[in-house]
């Protein structure tokens, strides 16, 4: 009896060594869908590259036409174009800015309860210099009770930079301060 586990196996595709070769089946006949599949696989190759070029090509578009539009003064000002002069001369006087606006240097968001929770700090800024540290819940803004994120928003853009202020703090410890902060220039 012979042991088959010994015998060493053919290659896929290849007949074993001294068998005689079936008839109908083998690598010497041809497959008939290989062709097909290489066309499928030609036609698909063509296929992105074409999309490939007009999407580079419809980006190049729509850049050249921001740069259109943008002109040379690199900035896209719609205001600005109906206070152009007509005619060659001197320029025209800014108007006075608008009043300068306030910024405590802090990300906000609501809290659960009235308040609004410190999610982030921007440092150096006044609010890290006053002492404020993330987590902690702005309570009060000098007379104003901050019950939301938008309340603290609204009184500080009426506040003008560089005058004191004191704020209420709830901590996340849960213990209570007053804490002086000087808004800064907003930038």
């Amino acid at each position: 009896m012979e042991q088959t586990a010994l015998r060493p196996k053919p290659m896929p595709g290849r007949e074993p060594e001294g068998a005689a070769p079936a008839t109908g089946s083998g690598p010497s006949r041809p497959r008939p869908h290989a062709a097909r599949r290489r066309g499928r696989r030609l036609l698909n190759v063509l296929l992105a590259g074409f999309t490939g070029v007009v999407l580079v090509l419809s980006g190049i578009g729509l850049g050249a036409m921001g740069a259109a539009v943008l002109g040379k003064g690199g900035r896209f000002d719609p205001r600005g174009w109906q206070h152009m002069p007509s005619r060659p001369g001197p320029t025209p006087v800014a108007a006075p800015s608008a009043p300068a606006a306030a910024t405590l240097g802090v990300q906000v968001m609501d809290a659960r309860k009235p308040g609004a929770v410190v999610v982030g700090l921007h440092v150096p800024g006044p609010a890290q210099a006053a002492g404020l540290v993330r987590g902690d819940v702005l309570l009060a803004f000098g007379a104003t009770r901050i019950d939301t994120a938008a309340d603290l928003v609204r009184a500080v853009a009426r506040t003008r930079p560089g005058s004191k202020v004191r704020l209420t703090v709830r901590h996340r410890s849960g213990g209570y301060e007053q804490l002086t902060l000087v808004p800064a220039l907003a930038a």
